[in-house]
């Protein structure tokens, strides 16, 4: 806490010198360089290090805030490529410099020829896998850069791919995050996946040791020579579609050749002094700001974590989260279901009926809440950033599950999603085309000095990481790295609680006390990475949960 406040003070204290430099500085001395500008900086907060600063680095080129967060993705998609890569897709909140905020939605979509039953095969509890080829969507992750490269980018195409391509040829040591789900997931199956991860004597990769992705990078530098037509229509397009073909799943060339990105103005929702940018249906902005508009009728602020109160806060937040899932099956693509519908979600007033639902002193079974039993997902990333012209990009990618369908493309590097189970348990039926329901919440704040870029990974648990942290930020007066790393409580499918090590023990007996039902979580995959900007002064933080760190820099004049 008081690194993050002394940097930040640090900094606005620095500020205030320039400024006064300034004043004090001759005006012949100002006149010989009128060129120069302002104090300006720029940072990024990605899954890792390296990938914070590939895309720092490509700010620092020049590039614009959409074209260091593809960078970024691009990088995440070889340091982490159990959470999202090309055969994924993903949602992006951008903010122009002059504060128009737009949604460029590549989620994934249902192909043409799904299997008619898919939905009778969802498995009735988390631990049942949903893998397999049957469960794959049409890849957006291409076609979603390329739309928002064509409207923000600066940089030619091709620079943006360069520093992955590299390194996935050069290879990198695998991460303890990556090792840990190598030996999970990928450990006693025979598939082809298991190539990629393991050395010349047919072992494990370890962590530590050298992951190489030969092939996606041939992949990456077609994509980066031809543009994003190579992925939907040309050879890469051909190559991957044999290969899922071989895996017996659906997906088609013309799949791939018919996939749109949709591209909306934002919604907004006051929060304190910000006002809360965020995507339309299908993403999980609807559910955040449900519950944080439930939440906003108890008049939260610092006391309200101290002595009882802090149980009671809690008590109020699991019920709103609670009723929440039973809301999530109303989360659909407004192009095939009711908009109106969804949008009555996020009523003020709508939250008031609710919130007056919610008693201080007990909890409810499934059927007060209206839930029905959906699937808890574990996978996604998440990228923010905040560019020198006070630009802006909250950018959430997933293929879903930790190595989505567990379907590997030989031949292009590529592994493929398994994001049609995000209909397990929240829709009754599928139609070709439907993008699936998502809990991703790529979020931008606006308040008249502050601007914060934030968003979170972890499936279903991306909205526990958002909620808890704007909370902790909004109201509880907490920093920015302080309200990320709190201990949350987590309300999974079955309105059960898990809770974070290092959460206050008073209050998971209080709870228990009221009613709750707790289960123990063997990992919480909860992670925010967000950067505020304020008086001129940016601030950035990469969840330490993934072991993540920011990078910036600083431009003097």
């Amino acid at each position: 806490m008081a690194r993050s406040k002394a940097s930040i003070y640090a900094c606005i204290a620095f500020v205030l010198l320039i400024v006064i430099v300034i004043i004090v500085v001759p005006i012949a001395i100002i006149k010989k360089d009128h060129r120069k500008e302002p104090l300006r900086t720029a940072a990024v907060a990605a899954d890792s290090e390296k990938c914070s600063k590939i895309g720092r680095d490509i700010l620092k080129s020049g590039g614009s805030a959409v074209d260091g967060a593809i960078a970024a993705l691009l990088c995440t998609s070889v340091v982490n490529p159990q959470s999202m890569g090309l055969g994924g897709g993903s949602i992006f909140t951008v903010m122009d410099s002059n504060g128009k905020v737009k949604i460029i939605n590549a989620r994934e979509t249902v192909p043409q020829a799904f299997n008619s039953d898919l939905l009778s095969r969802c498995p009735k509890i988390y631990s049942q896998e949903t893998t397999g080829s049957q469960w794959i969507g049409v890849p957006g992750e291409i076609r979603g850069y390329e739309q928002a490269h064509r409207l923000y980018g600066k940089l030619p195409w091709a620079d943006l791919f360069r520093p992955t391509i590299r390194l996935a040829r050069e290879g990198l040591p695998v991460s303890q995050i990556l090792g840990r789900y190598i030996q999970r997931i990928i450990g006693n199956k025979t598939i082809p996946l298991r190539q990629l991860f393991v050395d010349k004597d047919g072992n494990l990769l370890k962590v530590g040791d050298t992951v190489k992705f030969e092939k996606l990078a041939d992949t990456l530098d077609i994509i980066a020579k031809q543009g994003a037509e190579a992925f939907y229509t040309g050879k890469v397009a051909e190559d991957l579609i044999s290969d899922v073909t071989e895996a017996g799943g659906t997906l088609s060339l013309k799949d791939l050749e018919m996939f749109k990105v949709n591209v909306t103005d934002a919604l907004t929702n006051p929060l304190g002094e910000f006002q809360m940018h965020f995507p339309p249906p299908p993403s999980g902005g609807l559910i955040l700001s449900f519950i944080l508009n439930i939440m906003k009728g108890y008049k939260l602020n610092p006391t309200s974590l101290m002595g009882e109160q802090k149980t009671l806060t809690y008590q109020h937040y699991i019920e709103a989260y609670k009723f929440s899932n039973g809301l999530r099956k109303n989360i659909r693509d407004p192009r095939f279901s009711s908009e109106e519908r969804s949008l009555k979600i996020i009523k003020q007033e709508f939250a008031d009926q609710i919130r007056a639902m919610i008693s201080s002193n007990t909890t409810h079974d499934a059927q007060y809440y209206n839930v029905t039993s959906f699937l808890d997902t574990i996978g996604t990333s998440h990228v923010s950033l905040i560019a020198e012209d006070g630009s802006a990009v909250s950018v959430t990618a997933t293929i879903n599950d930790i190595f989505g369908s567990t379907v590997f493309s030989p031949k292009t590097g590529i592994i493929l999603n398994n994001q049609l189970a995000d209909f397990c348990g929240e829709a009754d039926h599928i139609v070709a085309g439907e993008r699936p329901p998502s809990s991703m919440s790529p979020v931008i704040l606006r308040s008249q000095y502050k601007t914060v870029v934030i968003g979170g990974a972890g499936g279903s648990a991306i909205t526990t990481g958002m909620a808890l942290t704007l909370m902790n930020y909004v109201w509880f007066g907490k920093t920015l790295e302080e309200a990320i790393s709190d201990p949350v409580v987590h309300v999974n499918s079955n309105n059960k609680l898990n809770f974070e090590p290092g959460f206050d023990q008073v209050v998971v007996e209080d709870l228990k006390a009221l009613g709750h039902t707790v289960e123990d979580r063997q990992y919480f995959y909860n992670v925010v990475n967000a950067v505020e900007k304020y008086y001129g002064c940016i601030h950035a933080v990469s969840d330490a949960r993934k072991m993540g760190k920011s990078a910036f820099y600083f431009s003097p004049f």
